[in-house]
């Protein structure tokens, strides 16, 4: 075993391609890491139904991190903590959205609702996170202007056309940290992965913290190592060049 006993990576533009599949090349590194002996956990902002497929598609049977951290899963199906977001506060967001006219979604435990298909009861039900989208960078501005002022929201992003919203203190990093009490690992021995504002947390509180070479700017920028897109199999490049090699 080498020093990096974890491997947390991002779904959407980083294990995934732009058409949302695991090569093969990358699938052939994840199971050259797990036969290794390195923990790989998914670590997403999608939900537990929208990662599973690709976790089961990998074979993995190892914690998982989904919606940003306010679900931590010991392993597939298994629920170790979930976070919740205060309803008041997902009633004030989708004011927001309406207000601005432009697409929103938001996950329950159970679904994905949005702006076509939004929940009845929003107060009555148990909410994890809230996102907006918008190719008008205008409007997302106002509205982070807007949401600053508030209290109680850790603010990100999953692509420069978003902005997603969990409860304050969830975010990929205290997920990742929170795995590695569970498994005996200190965060020195973890490489976090990932290209957007979501996954910098993680990407600055990891051991090797890397940077797609698709990632936003700032991704970059806090990275210790940039390899390549999601499109060149950048997460196989940090398998065989760092985590396998250390």
């Amino acid at each position: 075993m080498g020093k990096y006993r974890l491997l947390a990576l991002d779904l959407d533009g980083t294990l995934l391609n732009d058409q949302s599949e695991v090569s093969e090349t990358n699938a052939a590194w994840v199971k050259h890491a797990v036969d290794a002996g390195v923990t790989v956990c998914v670590s997403t902002g999608r939900g537990f139904v929208g990662a599973l497929p690709i976790v089961d598609q990998l074979g993995l049977d190892t914690p998982m991190i989904t919606v940003n951290g306010g679900e931590i899963w010991s392993k597939p199906h298994a629920l170790h903590r979930r976070t919740l977001l205060e309803a008041d506060k997902v009633m004030k967001l989708h004011g927001l959205a309406e207000q601005y006219d432009i697409w929103f979604w938001a996950y329950t435990p159970e679904d994905v609702y949005n702006k076509e298909r939004w929940a009845g009861d929003t107060i009555a039900r148990k909410w994890l996170k809230f996102g907006f989208y918008s190719q008008d960078t205008s409007i997302l501005n106002a509205i982070l202007k807007e949401i600053h002022t508030w209290n109680g929201l850790e603010i990100t992003n999953s692509s420069p056309f978003n902005i997603e919203i969990n409860p304050a203190g969830v975010s990929k990093a205290t997920a990742l940290m929170e795995v590695c009490r569970m498994r005996g690992y200190d965060m020195s021995e973890v490489v976090a992965v990932g290209d957007s504002l979501n996954d910098i947390a993680a990407i600055r509180a990891s051991g090797l913290g890397v940077a797609m070479g698709n990632a936003q700017d700032e991704v970059k920028a806090m990275a210790d190592v940039v390899t390549g897109s999601n499109q060149e199999n950048g997460v196989a490049q940090i398998i065989q060049n760092y985590v396998l090699k250390a």
